[in-house]
């Protein structure tokens, strides 16, 4: 109840999916909410259409992950038709709200001092929780939740959770290029690799691959400083 309060917005992200087209999702039938006052929490049950295909892996990908060219022009559909949609839901990726507060908390205990997070361009709707465990395939559907974020967010999630598996991230950015080389997209990319290097699970060649791939983001100035002028001291 204290976090529906905060967030303004109840959790009925299914539902309200259940507005947006063109997208390849489950359809949505009804749901059942009520209130457990001794523990303060509300629980909820939705009934939404049955899919058989399953998710793409959970965990670890393994290294032989392969995806038809049909799935890549689904995804692409998809996630360009989230992106065109209107809501006034707030994305709330790892069950926070995303604002210039949350991205800049993960950047900065990463790259303290060394990244401006300034946004001026306008937020889309976006999935904001977009890994390999809420995509299916061979079959194509998209799970789970949606609401406003900055530009490249899914792209980077997708991105960054795909960075242990040679052949699938370059993939992944030649299919989102156009989100992942906005400067939006690039600082998505930065914080989700920071969201990783914060948490001390992140270890081996997780840990490796996304030091690599955030020595280079860093090295963009157009990631690192916005308009091209330095950030100010701190």
């Amino acid at each position: 109840m204290a976090k529906i309060a905060a967030q303004g917005q109840v959790g009925n992200g299914m539902e309200a999916a259940a507005l947006l087209h063109d997208v390849a999702k489950p359809e949505w039938y009804r749901a059942l909410s009520w209130h457990d006052r001794a523990d303060g929490v509300v629980w909820r049950a939705d009934e939404v259409e049955l899919v058989t295909a399953v998710p793409v892996h959970r965990g670890a990908l393994p290294s032989d992950v392969s995806l038809p060219d049909a799935w890549w022009a689904a995804l692409n559909a998809s996630l360009d038709a989230v992106a065109g949609q209107c809501t006034t839901r707030i994305a709330t990726p790892d069950t926070e709200v995303i604002n210039r507060t949350l991205i800049e908390r993960e950047v900065d205990q990463a790259f303290p001092g060394q990244v401006d997070c300034t946004i001026t361009d306008l937020w889309v709707p976006a999935h904001a929780d977009l890994n390999w465990s809420n995509l299916t395939g061979p079959e194509f559907w998209i799970l789970e939740d949606h609401g406003m974020a900055p530009r490249g967010l899914d792209a980077a999630n997708l991105w960054v959770s795909s960075l242990t598996v040679p052949k699938l991230a370059p993939r992944v950015y030649r299919e989102r290029r156009a989100d992942l080389e906005t400067r939006p997209g690039k600082l998505m990319a930065l914080f989700c690799c920071a969201k990783i290097l914060n948490d001390s699970w992140a270890t081996g060649t997780l840990r490796e691959e996304t030091t690599r791939a955030t020595d280079k983001l860093l090295a963009d100035r157009t990631v690192v400083d916005h308009a091209g002028a330095r950030p100010a001291a701190r």
